[in-house]
């Protein structure tokens, strides 16, 4: 994909071949946090108890307003720095379908990050599967791509059945045919 206005090609991604122009990008459900946000949530405890334990254990000298406040800020800031790496996992795994090939990028944690890279015309079949009342409630579910070599599979995609049928009329728009089976 090139910039018109001055002739150079813009990248969206860093392994991005020159001649390719990225047609979809979709990400996991956000509930793919649900640990950080549960550690999170029980880290923003940790100030308030600790000042409601003080003041029962020493009622006639209880903790000021001032401590009380200072407690439940750090509380607060703690509960963000653990919740920084489930953020940083769900916001830096991304799917990206070009005009030439699908592209996982999984990260795990800080330093870890993983790429599968399928070229679109080894994609047999594209399936979807929404299985459990959390996933039918919460709009999420995992979606199959049948290949040559074997099966890649994304668990936690919100709205597969929207991504799937995306990413199919993206495979008929470029000429891909696919056998259309759902799980």
């Amino acid at each position: 994909m090139a910039d018109a206005s001055k002739g150079i090609a813009v990248k969206y991604f860093d392994d991005q071949f020159d001649d390719e122009e990225v047609q979809y990008v979709f990400r996991k459900h956000p509930i793919v946090m649900r640990k950080g946000f549960i550690i999170s949530m029980l880290a923003w405890l940790v100030g308030p108890v600790v000042m409601l334990i003080l003041t029962y254990a020493r009622p006639d000298n209880p903790p000021t307003l001032t401590l009380f406040f200072g407690s439940l800020v750090a509380s607060i800031i703690l509960g963000l720095l653990l919740l920084v790496p489930s953020w940083i996992s769900w916001y830096f795994s991304v799917y990206i379908m070009t005009d030439q090939r699908l592209i996982q990028i999984v990260q795990k944690g800080l330093f870890t990050r993983s790429v599968v890279d399928i070229a679109l015309p080894q994609i047999q079949m594209i399936n979807y599967d929404i299985s459990g009342l959390q996933e039918t409630l919460l709009g999420f579910g995992t979606i199959r791509v049948q290949t040559y070599v074997g099966e890649l599979v994304i668990h936690d995609v919100h709205h597969p059945a929207k991504t799937t049928k995306k990413l199919q009329l993206i495979l008929r728009d470029l000429g891909i045919s696919t056998a259309q089976l759902q799980l």
